[in-house]
């Protein structure tokens, strides 16, 4: 069976970045949800040129707010995650299921105090990093999230 991931990016600014992540949603199964307002349209070249039209094989689903975004995946709310620098839970210390939802703030605010307080903390994740360091770029800490849920889940339906 196929990862069903559902990965969110709330308000994401930079065609590139969203690109990068349709092609890496194409790639691992993952399902894409974007939350409006956007930093560019939808069909921007530029987010076509980096996803390399890979949004043909994995559909871009737009949501008016973060919370219809997750209504819409159908996940339980203990099963969606935040990540954010802000929490002290490393994405290697919990047990991550397949049909899991990560949560995503744009590049250069992450998540507002408002969406994160739509968690509880047990449900904010953190990427390990050197002190002093601000964040990883969205589509890097994207990518590593994805591949440590699917990698726990025994990398189901990849070849």
């Amino acid at each position: 069976m196929m990862p069903m991931i559902d990965v969110i990016l709330v308000q994401p600014e930079i065609p590139p970045n969203t690109g990068n992540v349709i092609r890496l949603c194409a790639n691992t199964g993952a399902r894409l949800h974007l939350v409006r307002p956007l930093g560019f349209e939808i069909d921007d070249k530029r987010l076509k040129r980096a996803g390399l039209d890979y949004h043909e094989w994995q559909p871009v689903k737009v949501h008016d707010s973060l919370e219809l975004a997750i209504a819409a995946t159908g996940a339980p709310r203990e099963r969606v995650f935040a990540i954010t620098t802000k929490a002290t839970q490393l994405v290697g210390q919990i047990a991550l299921q397949a049909d899991d939802v990560f949560v995503f703030g744009c590049e250069t605010a992450g998540l507002t105090p408002q969406q994160r307080a739509l968690f509880q903390p047990e449900h904010t994740i953190r990427l390990p990093m050197l002190p002093a360091q601000r964040s990883l770029n969205l589509s890097n800490a994207v990518a590593i999230v994805v591949f440590e849920a699917w990698r726990q889940q025994g990398f189901i339906g990849g070849v």
